[in-house]
């Protein structure tokens, strides 16, 4: 077929950039535009780039597997960093989990936790939390309740999802543990009036809502949903789809809490920007899935389980889960200050390094054209950051794991400057 002369394709017009970059390359936690300019990079692909952007060990990994096998399909055949990888996460993953099943994405890892629950148990319901976000395909979308832009003009979406009331402190207007109390007490109501227990398959949570406004989950909402789980024989999925890999101060997100995990749920840093993702249970839940329900093409890609095999290396190696908390530690100190500073600046929240700032009115609305406002003088003084929650008044920083003192707190400077002139 001839090709066209005259015409060309473009983008969705749907797909908007948080930031104005076209980024030319990544160092580090800097990207670089097509003119040079340096920007801190406090968004990390959305947590993706837990190395930072181009390790050389991931690099060099990578560029080394790309020679030897880019693509060997797992149900056709096998290939070594595949099994290297499983046998390496056996060392990172909650006792008694050993059991791995790889897709490439969140949403995949996600819909692939729920069959295997469902599977596994012979229940069909899940329960869910508000505001928490679980991905953008069908079953992951029915699951999400961060905004409706994620569930809008797609229905019907998927039945057999209850939603319970997440223990959201701040929006609450109560303490951390009142809010659990409650929390707790209306998922107990939601198992006696909309999912009976027998029916239910699967609790699925988030250590730290993500796009629901970077709230973490208290120690004792989760040590209560595994009483629950335990009392009910109900699957409790951790989606550590971001929390996961050091990112907030510990290896998983729920270590927090010391709460032990049926399933877990892990992408994002998982590969250092390379498509990877995967569900882990153990042996007797993951032995009850059905015959052909786990698969895909391009799953458990030879590239990706190499830099994945890296990026494990990295983390370990350099220290970048203590790293996590001792510079997620300072962030929030210096955030906490600006805050402090900004009355504008209700909370200021999170574990490790994924923390959010929560912009309110002083009517205690939510204000979200201050915090885009912020969000965007941020990125024109040089730092790229994210907002989040429902109505978008949240700006969170998730930095490369491997971020520096320095650039901690040249972030905070640039962030003062930016909400400074954002107010004024």
């Amino acid at each position: 077929m001839a090709e066209k002369a005259s015409e060309s394709a473009a983008l969705s017009p749907i797909l908007k950039q948080a930031t104005p970059v076209l980024a030319a390359r990544g160092e580090g936690v800097y990207i670089f535009d097509e003119d040079d300019r340096r920007y801190l990079d406090f968004t990390a692909g959305i947590g993706v780039t837990s190395t930072g952007h181009c390790h050389p060990k991931v690099v060099e990994a990578a560029q080394r597997q790309v020679g030897t096998l880019i693509h060997g399909q797992y149900t056709t055949v096998m290939h070594r960093p595949l099994l290297e990888l499983t046998e390496r996460l056996g060392s990172v993953l909650p006792d008694g989990i050993d059991r791995l099943f790889y897709v490439n994405s969140g949403s995949e890892a996600v819909e692939a936790a729920l069959r295997l629950a469902r599977q596994a148990t012979g229940r069909q319901n899940a329960i869910v939390f508000q505001g928490s976000f679980h991905g953008r395909t069908m079953a992951a979308a029915s699951l999400t309740t961060s905004g409706v832009k994620i569930r809008a003009g797609i229905g019907p979406l998927m039945p057999g999802v209850a939603v319970s009331p997440f223990p959201y402190a701040y929006r609450l207007g109560m303490t951390e543990e009142q809010a659990s109390e409650y929390a707790l007490r209306e998922l107990d109501y939601l198992l006696t009036t909309v999912s009976s227990p027998s029916d239910t398959a699967a609790i699925f949570i988030e250590p730290v809502l993500g796009e629901g406004g970077y709230v973490p989950v208290p120690d004792s909402f989760l040590r209560g949903l595994r009483e629950r789980a335990d009392r009910h024989g109900i699957l409790l999925v951790m989606d550590e789809v971001q929390t996961g890999f050091g990112r907030t101060g510990k290896f998983w997100g729920h270590d927090h809490s010391g709460t032990r995990p049926d399933i877990v749920i892990t992408a994002k840093g998982l590969a250092s920007g390379f498509p990877l993702s995967a569900i882990a249970a153990p042996s007797e839940i993951m032995d009850r899935a059905w015959p052909g329900s786990q698969g895909g093409t391009y799953g458990g890609n030879a590239v990706s389980c190499a830099a994945a095999l890296a990026t494990l290396d990295v983390i370990q190696n350099e220290g970048l889960v203590d790293n996590s908390a001792q510079m997620g530690e300072r962030l929030h100190k210096g955030l906490r200050g600006v805050a402090d500073a900004h009355p504008v600046i209700g909370d200021v929240r999170g574990l490790g390094l994924m923390l959010g700032n929560e912009f309110t009115a002083p009517d205690g609305s939510p204000d979200a054209a201050t915090a885009t406002k912020a969000h965007r003088i941020a990125a024109e003084k040089g730092l790229l950051l994210l907002t989040c929650g429902p109505q978008g008044n949240v700006v969170r920083m998730i930095p490369p794991l491997i971020v520096n003192a320095e650039q901690i707190d040249a972030a905070v400077d640039l962030w003062s400057a930016a909400v400074t002139e954002a107010v004024s």
